[in-house]
């Protein structure tokens, strides 16, 4: 498997995250229909930190040999936020009312991520 695919897009789907955490945070509480106080602001705007930051170390390492023994630490990182989200997302998806597209696009995206990082994980890359 190309690594270098699927770490390119993760980062670029955690740093649009990011970003629109970073830059759009009253909007998106508002779309949301929460209130954009300043505790919910301050929680956005540390969320986009952790996509961007995220989403950054992915993009750096998407040259590097990634699976098996091989940089490890990035590929579970990857398969647990990835993993987590997406049994937090499924938990939520059943019971939403309102905006149940946007938790269901994520929800996708998050579990093919986390199938991807399982198996970027449980392979070596030298077999690929």
């Amino acid at each position: 498997m190309n690594t270098k695919i699927v770490m390119t897009s993760s980062a670029i789907f955690l740093a649009i995250i990011g970003i629109l955490l970073s830059f759009l945070p009253h909007e998106i509480a508002t779309h949301l229909t929460i209130e954009p106080n300043a505790i919910t602001l301050l929680f956005f705007n540390i969320m986009s930190a952790l996509y961007l930051g995220f989403g950054i170390v992915n993009w750096m390492a998407k040259g590097t040999l990634i699976g098996g023994i091989y940089n490890r630490p990035i590929a579970i990182g990857n398969l647990m936020h990835f993993g987590v989200g997406t049994i937090a997302l499924i938990k939520v998806v059943s019971h939403i009312q309102t905006h149940s597209e946007i938790i269901i696009s994520l929800t996708i995206m998050y579990l093919i991520f986390a199938l991807l990082f399982a198996y970027i994980f449980r392979t070596n890359p030298t077999q690929s």
